[in-house]
């Protein structure tokens, strides 16, 4: 994206809607605060009876009829159409759906590796490196190489769609002598040879702001070059994790894997814990670098807070409720020091423009307030059981939706000015998910 353009207790009834809502294959379930709620009954017929959660899923599904991320977009993302494929196949044809994950596949290069976007041949005209394939060619394709989450993005999206339509011949389709199963371990295989590092055994990326995909010097922030600081952060390795997890959920029985995908998961859990979780903290540390820091020697980074990160981590099952609560408790602490923020801010507090020229503070992903990501942050809580903080957090964002009548990229913390794209459908395809999630709870409380 470079402003795209250089862009505890619940009830078991629940298990089944979980892995279709947050993408997930192993949902766990903790205690949480539920039981510092006088009465969940109460808070259940609260939020059956809040209109306004109905009227915010209403306009998010009315959204969710197009695969572009938003009105400044030709293209088709992954990493947002990830987010949003629930509601396009509650709005869609479950085929138009499916040829739109296939495209990625027709499009996915040689070494395995997943493209970024997908645009009409004819509007390829933007400032990227395009591909082509002749599986495809009325279409062109292009990836943002500082990201490692094109990858695991299309992996979790294809669980999503196998789980809401049960079609497990998805997997067996044949795309140029290779089936869906084999290209997805493809992809996992790019990772682990070209965005793998045998030091740490971690996911490496270029640094950029969280799950941002803008490096910070300035110029084409989007492509690895000459500049690029190689660097570890939990928002690929959690990704990697949910997809790797997504994967085996959808294996089907008697299927040889080319390697043990469970363990490579169990090693990126251990290893995030020993080298990213700052546990005194009870944070992430934003980077772990493999050649030396972008910024200068006395810029603390270890001081910033990396939001979408952590709700990623969460939802790849890596925090127990204690943590999920000091994590929680950092992201409303940080939203309250601004008037217009709520926890989606990507960081905080932002980066100095000196150490981050490339993207100014308060400015898209340098501490712009992304409802793309709070809204996986209230999926992530409501998940595990934190209904009364998912109910609280969720509240500023579905009023800001009604407020300023759609959804948008981004909002300006210090104006509640909506930025960025329009009809932004990553940011209505997390809410309604959320929303599903939430309703689903209070149901099962009756």
């Amino acid at each position: 994206m470079f402003v795209h353009n250089i862009r505890g207790h619940i009830m078991k009834k629940i298990f089944s809607i979980i892995p279709f809502i947050a993408g997930i294959g192993f949902p766990v379930f903790l205690s949480g605060n539920l039981a510092a709620q006088n009465n969940p009954k109460n808070l259940a017929a609260t939020i059956l009876a809040d209109s306004r959660l109905d009227t915010v899923q209403a306009r998010a599904l009315r959204l969710l009829t197009d695969f572009t991320a938003g009105t400044s977009y030709g293209e088709v993302w992954i990493r947002d159409f990830n987010t949003f494929i629930n509601g396009s196949l509650q709005v869609l044809p479950h085929a138009q759906v499916k040829e739109m994950l296939l495209l990625f596949f027709r499009m996915q290069a040689a070494d395995g590796n997943i493209p970024d976007g997908v645009i009409p041949r004819a509007k390829a005209n933007g400032g990227y490196q395009y591909r082509y394939s002749d599986l495809a060619p009325e279409w062109a394709a292009h990836k943002n190489t500082v990201e490692t989450d094109q990858e695991t993005s299309l992996i979790q999206a294809i669980k999503k769609y196998v789980t809401a339509t049960g079609d497990q011949a998805f997997l067996f389709l044949v795309i140029n002598d290779k089936t869906i199963l084999q290209r997805i371990e493809a992809s996992m295989e790019y990772l682990l040879k070209e965005r793998w590092s045998e030091k740490y055994g971690l996911i490496t990326g270029a640094t950029t702001i969280d799950w941002g995909d803008v490096q910070p010097e300035t110029g084409w922030g989007v492509a690895i070059n000459d500049k690029t600081k190689w660097a570890i952060d939990i928002y690929d390795n959690a990704m990697f994790v949910i997809a790797i997890q997504d994967f085996l959920a959808m294996q089907p029985p008697g299927y040889k894997a080319q390697r043990d995908w469970r363990a490579v998961a169990a090693g990126i859990r251990k290893n995030v814990r020993k080298y990213l979780w700052d546990t005194k903290a009870q944070k992430y540390i934003p980077h772990l670098y493999l050649d030396g820091s972008p910024f200068s020697p006395s810029f603390n980074e270890k001081e910033i807070l990396y939001t979408g990160g952590s709700a990623c981590a969460i939802l790849a099952g890596f925090h127990t409720a204690s943590e999920i609560a000091a994590i929680n408790r950092q992201m409303t602490q940080a939203a309250a020091k601004e008037k217009f923020a709520t926890i989606g801010i990507t960081v905080y507090p932002p980066y100095p423009a000196q150490e981050f020229p490339n993207m100014h503070p308060y400015v898209y992903q340098n501490a712009g307030d992304w409802t793309w990501f709070g809204g996986r942050m209230i999926q992530a809580l409501i998940i595990n059981g934190f209904i009364q903080e998912a109910v609280a957090e969720l509240k500023p964002m579905t009023d800001r939706v009604i407020a300023h009548n759609g959804f948008f990229e981004w909002y300006d913390v210090q104006t509640g000015t909506p930025k960025g794209s329009g009809n932004f459908r990553g940011e209505a395809g997390v809410l309604s998910d959320a929303i599903t999630l939430l309703k689903k709870w209070a149901i099962n409380q009756q």
